[in-house]
C-alpha cells in the first residue's frame, strides 16, 4: 500500500489526467457547436435546393422575371410575360440574375442568393446573441433559427424574403447596439441595412425597425434617445445614397403607373384589403405561428412566460417589442400570409434559446416535432384517402397523384418518425439536446421528403408540359391558370388570353377544359392541361 510521497505523487498524477480529460471533453464540446449549426443548416437551406421544380405563384413570378430581366438587358424594370411587374423593388432580381451569370439558368442559381441570405441571417442571430448573452446560447439560437420550418421553407424559395429577413435582423441588431453603448456608427449602419430592406421588398424594411425600436425605447423611457437617433442626418444620407437612386429611377421611367402598382396596391391596398384572396381572421396569426416555428412550438409556448420581463431586461424588452408589433400590426392587415410573421420571428429564436433549459415537460417538447413527422408519414395515406372525394376536378387530379411517394419515399417518413419516438422515449440525455436532435429529424424530413412530394404534385406537371411545348416549337397563350414558372421552363412569354381563337394552343386547368369548347388535349397531367382549340 503507498504512502507519503508515492501516494502524493500518484493523486496528483491522476488528478491531472481527470482534468486533462474533462478539458478535452470541454474541448469536443466546443468544436460539436460549430458542427451542429453547420449540420442544422445544410438540412434546413440547402438539402434539394436545386432539384425542385420552382413553385407557383411566387417563385416562379420572381423567377420568370429575372429570366426576361436577362433577356431583355434591362436591370432597372422588372417584367412577368411582357407586363410591367411592380410587386418587389430590384435587389432580389438584381441577386437572382447574378446567380443565374454565373451558375446557369436553373432552379439551385435562383434559389442560391435566398439560401445565402438565410444562412447570413443565422450567423448574425449567432454573432449578435453571443455578444448579448452567451456562447452557447448565441450557438442555440442560431441553431433553433437553422432548424425552423418557416425558415426552411423561405430560405430555399427563390423569392425577396430570405433577404428581406437578413436586413431586418441586421438593423435590429444594430439598433440595439447604439442603445447599449451610443456610438453613432451602429444606428448609422442600421439606417445602411433599411436602405437595402427597401431594395428588397420596400417600406416594410423601415416600418418594422422604426415601429419596433419606438416601442421599445419607449417602454424602457428613453424616447429622446430613439428621436436622437432617427434624426441622424449622416443615417439618412446613407440610407437615401442607398436606396433612392433605383425608386427615383423606376419613377422616372415609369410615372405613376410605378406609384399606383407598387406604392397603393402592394402596399397601401395590401394592408387596407386581402389582396389575390389572401385574407384571413385576427386570431390567423395565432395558428401560423405554432405551424411557423415546429418543431419548436412547445418551446415557444414555454418561452411566453418571458413577457413578465418585459420591462426588467432591456434585451427582452426589445425583443418581445419586435415580435408583439409584427404580430400585432399584420393581424390588423387586410392581406395576411404565414411567412410575414417571420418579420418578427428572430427575437423568438433568441428568447426560445434563451429558455431551453426551462422547458421541462416532454408533452410540450415531442408532440410538435412528433406530430410533424407523423403527419408526413401519413401524407401518401391521407392523400390516398381523401383526395378522390374532392369536387373540384383540377385540385383533385392533383393530389391524386402517387408517383411522388415511392417506397424509398415511405421508409425514409417511418425512419424519421421511428427515430424521433426514440428520442422522446430515451432519458439518456438533457430535454434541450434530444428536442434539438429532433430539430435535425424534422428539416430532413422537410427538405428530403415534404418539399420534394408537394413539388412533384404541383409543379412537376407544369415543368413537363413546358418543356413539351419548348421542344415542340408551340406557340402557347394561358387561359384561367396563373403559373408563371411555366413561361420559365419554356423560356419564352405566355401571354394570357382573355378569349382563346380557333388553332391557339392554350394553357389551361382541367376544371376550365369544358368551358374552352371543342379542343384537342395535346398534354394533361395532375391538373395541367395543354390543349389546341378546334376550328
Amino acid at each position: 500500500m503507498r504512502s507519503g510521497p508515492l501516494r502524493s505523487a500518484a493523486v496528483q498524477r491522476g488528478m491531472g489526467s481527470r482534468e486533462r480529460r474533462l478539458a478535452r471533453r470541454a474541448g469536443l464540446r466546443a468544436a460539436g457547436k460549430p458542427l451542429l449549426l453547420a449540420t442544422a443548416i445544410l438540412f434546413g437551406l440547402f438539402l434539394h435546393l436545386g432539384t425542385m421544380p420552382l413553385f407557383d405563384v411566387d417563385e416562379g413570378a420572381f423567377s420568370e422575371a429575372t429570366r426576361e430581366m436577362l433577356a431583355r438587358g434591362d436591370y432597372v424594370s422588372t417584367w412577368l410575360n411582357g407586363q410591367p411587374r411592380f410587386d418587389k423593388p430590384i435587389l432580389i432580381y438584381l441577386l437572382q440574375a447574378a446567380s443565374v451569370t454565373a451558375f446557369g439558368l436553373n432552379e439551385f442559381a435562383l434559389r442560391l442568393p435566398s439560401a445565402l441570405a438565410a444562412c447570413a441571417w443565422v450567423l448574425a442571430i449567432l454573432a449578435f446573441t453571443r455578444r448579448f448573452l452567451d456562447r452557447d446560447t448565441g450557438y442555440a439560437a442560431a441553431f433553433i433559427a437553422a432548424s425552423t420550418v418557416g425558415v426552411g421553407v423561405i430560405g430555399r424559395g427563390a423569392i425577396a424574403d430570405a433577404l428581406l429577413n437578413l436586413f431586418l435582423a441586421l438593423s435590429m441588431f444594430d439598433i440595439y447596439r447604439h442603445a447599449a453603448d451610443g456610438r453613432p456608427a451602429w444606428r448609422r449602419r442600421a439606417f445602411l441595412w433599411i436602405g437595402l430592406g427597401l431594395l428588397t421588398k420596400g417600406p416594410v424594411a423601415l416600418l418594422v425597425p422604426g415601429a419596433a425600436s419606438l416601442l421599445a425605447f419607449a417602454l424602457q423611457k428613453r424616447f429622446k434617445d430613439w428621436w436622437r437617433a432617427v434624426g441622424d442626418p449622416v443615417g439618412w444620407g446613407i440610407l437615401l445614397a442607398v436606396a433612392a437612386p433605383w425608386y427615383l429611377l423606376e419613377y422616372s421611367r415609369r410615372g405613376d403607373a410605378f406609384l399606383a402598382g407598387f406604392f397603393m396596391r402592394h402596399n397601401v391596398e395590401r394592408f387596407m384589403s386581402p389582396l389575390q384572396g389572401h385574407s384571413g381572421s385576427l386570431l390567423y396569426y395565432l395558428l401560423a405561428i405554432l405551424l411557423l416555428l415546429l418543431p419548436y412550438t412547445g418551446l415557444f409556448l414555454r418561452s411566453l412566460s418571458g413577457l413578465g420581463r418585459l420591462r426588467a431586461s432591456p434585451l427582452d424588452c426589445f425583443l418581445w417589442c419586435w415580435f408583439l408589433f409584427v404580430f400585432v400590426f399584420f393581424s390588423l392587415a387586410g392581406t395576411k400570409l404565414p411567412h410575414y410573421l417571420l418579420y418578427g420571428a428572430t427575437p423568438l429564436f433568441i428568447l426560445m434559446a434563451q429558455r431551453r433549459d426551462a422547458l421541462r415537460s416532454k408533452l410540450l417538447a415531442f408532440v410538435p416535432p412528433l406530430f410533424f413527422l407523423g403527419t408526413v408519414a401519413a401524407l401518401p395515406w391521407l392523400l390516398q384517402r381523401f383526395a378522390p372525394g374532392i369536387r373540384n376536378l383540377y385540385v383533385r387530379e392533383a393530389l391524386g397523384q402517387g408517383e411522388a411517394f415511392g417506397p424509398g419515399w415511405q421508409f425514409g417518413a417511418a425512419v424519421l418518425l421511428g427515430a424521433a419516438l426514440v428520442l422522446a422515449l430515451w432519458r439518456g440525455a438533457a430535454l434541450w439536446r434530444r428536442l434539438a436532435a429532433s430539430a435535425l429529424l424534422c428539416s430532413l424530413a422537410l427538405g428530403g421528403l415534404l418539399l420534394p412530394a408537394a413539388a412533384a404534385i404541383q409543379q412537376a406537371p407544369v415543368k413537363e408540359a413546358a418543356l413539351l411545348a419548348r421542344s415542340a416549337g408551340w406557340e402557347v397563350h394561358s387561359w384561367r391558370i396563373n403559373v408563371p414558372s411555366f413561361s420559365f421552363y419554356r423560356g419564352a412569354l405566355t401571354p394570357a388570353m382573355p378569349q382563346p381563337r380557333p388553332g391557339q394552343i392554350i394553357l389551361t386547368r382541367s376544371d376550365a377544359l369544358a368551358a374552352l369548347g371543342p379542343a384537342q388535349v395535346l398534354y394533361r397531367k395532375g391538373g395541367i392541361v395543354l390543349a389546341r382549340i378546334s376550328g
